[in-house]
């Protein structure tokens, strides 16, 4: 059973939002990590357009998600020798885990995380639900590091807000269905707003 899953409330929210369901600019959704807030953020008209199938031009939509911060701990010797064999010859300079079961490593930059090769047949054998891999970026490339998914984007705002100082990022997903975060870390609160965008690809209906 899955107790927090990004995509599906951020798919929730567009299709509230988008389709009019929802009038308001904040939908409360019930979880069983607790109560999921999110809120629709108009974007400034020059920051981006989008087209629809009817030829209109839309208002730049963004969705903001408030998740709770996911903390980190050190790692097992038995999970850290697992992580070197998926990972291998991959130099990690840090590995971690996080209270939702995933594990994550950090290498030295943004390049080594995209030039990594995973084995697979090794990942298979790790212990954990997941495995993240990231880095801080290069800083002229405007992104302050590089996660994938949401509930793995709580531990890492978590993680990085230790290690920088700071409350805000920009985040990268560097795989083949690469996108763009923005993240906001509330330590008194101990939460993370994720913002980001979703775009309808199908419609359909079902008859029971």
């Amino acid at each position: 059973m899955v107790e927090l899953c990004g995509h599906a409330t951020l798919a929730a929210a567009h299709f509230c939002f988008t389709s009019g369901l929802v009038k308001e600019n904040t939908i409360e959704f019930l979880t069983l990590s607790g109560i999921l807030t999110a809120q629709k953020v108009i974007e400034p008209k020059e920051s981006a357009s989008l087209v629809s199938d009817k030829g209109e031009v839309e208002q730049p939509l963004l969705i903001e998600l408030d998740f709770p911060a996911i903390a980190t701990s050190e790692c097992s010797l038995d999970e850290t020798s697992s992580i070197s064999k998926v990972l291998s010859p991959a130099s990690v300079i840090d590995m971690k885990k996080t209270a939702s079961e995933d594990l994550f490593v950090v290498l030295p930059s943004a390049i080594a995380v995209t030039d990594t090769q995973v084995d697979f047949e090794e990942l298979k054998k790790c212990p954990g639900r997941g495995l993240v891999i990231c880095a801080a970026a290069q800083s002229e490339s405007g992104f302050d590091f590089d996660p994938v998914t949401g509930s793995a984007h709580c531990a890492l705002a978590y993680y990085w807000s230790k290690k920088t100082g700071k409350s805000d990022f920009t985040a990268y997903a560097a795989s083949s269905r690469s996108g763009v975060l923005k993240l906001h870390i509330d330590e008194q609160k101990n939460r993370v707003k994720l913002g980001g965008k979703a775009v309808t690809v199908m419609e359909g209906s079902i008859v029971v």
